[in-house]
Formats: structure tokens, C-alpha cells, sequence
């Protein structure tokens, strides 16, 4: 069995401090060029129902195309503020994590979800 150090980013957490992330669930309803973006990435419409259409991007141009993102439910912190990224506001963070290249494989449910149903 290994040790995990303590750093900020793995240092205990309460549940009430959980609980401040809002998770949700949303479906992709578009995806588009973003070639203003520093690393090749797709602008996102991301509807996570009673929330509304949200604007996200997304770096995952290596490993997704158009048709595979639209209609692929993803997982989204949706409580954070909003932030620019280059001409675009972003509303939702998208998630994911990286594969044994570095790439980002998107976080997604492995079944279907009402859009806006929040993790818990």
C-alpha cells in the first residue's frame, strides 16, 4: 500500500463543503469551432434542463468530434463563475479526465439522466 502525501488538493474535505459543488448533469445540443482557443478546443451548448442552455468549452478536439459530442451527456460543475475565455463567457465547467496521453475524456453517465439532475 502506498502513502498519498497531503497537499492542498488531497487534504480532507466536510460533506458541507462537498455539498457546495453543484454537480449536474446536462446534454451537449452543440458544439462548434473555437479557434481563438489557445489549445485546439470546441465551443459547447451544453442543456441541463431547469437551468437553461449553458456555454462551456471544451479541449477535447483530439479525441471528439462534432457528432460524437452533440446528444452525449456530460457532467458539469455548474456554481462556479463565470469565466472568459478568450471572446466567449464560460458558464459551466465540463469534465473529464486525462488518458494515458494526456488527452481529456470527457465524464459522462452511463445511463440516461434527466438533464439538471444534480450528483449526490
Amino acid at each position: 500500500m502506498t502513502q498519498q502525501s497531503t497537499t492542498p488538493q488531497t487534504l480532507p474535505l466536510t460533506y458541507e463543503e462537498f455539498e457546495r459543488v453543484e454537480i449536474r448533469v446536462g446534454t451537449i445540443v452543440d458544439a462548434v469551432e473555437f479557434p481563438e482557443a489557445r489549445k485546439p478546443a470546441w465551443r459547447l451548448r451544453v442543456d441541463l434542463g431547469q437551468l437553461g442552455i449553458k456555454s462551456s468549452s471544451a479541449q477535447v478536439k483530439k479525441l471528439y468530434t462534432r457528432e460524437e459530442l452533440v446528444g452525449r451527456q456530460v457532467v458539469c460543475v455548474v456554481n462556479f463563475p463565470p469565466k472568459q475565455i478568450g471572446p466567449m463567457m464560460s458558464e459551466v465547467l465540463v469534465t473529464g479526465f486525462r488518458d494515458q496521453n494526456g488527452d481529456t475524456v470527457l465524464a459522462s453517465v452511463e445511463r440516461l439522466v434527466p438533464n439538471g439532475e444534480r450528483l449526490f
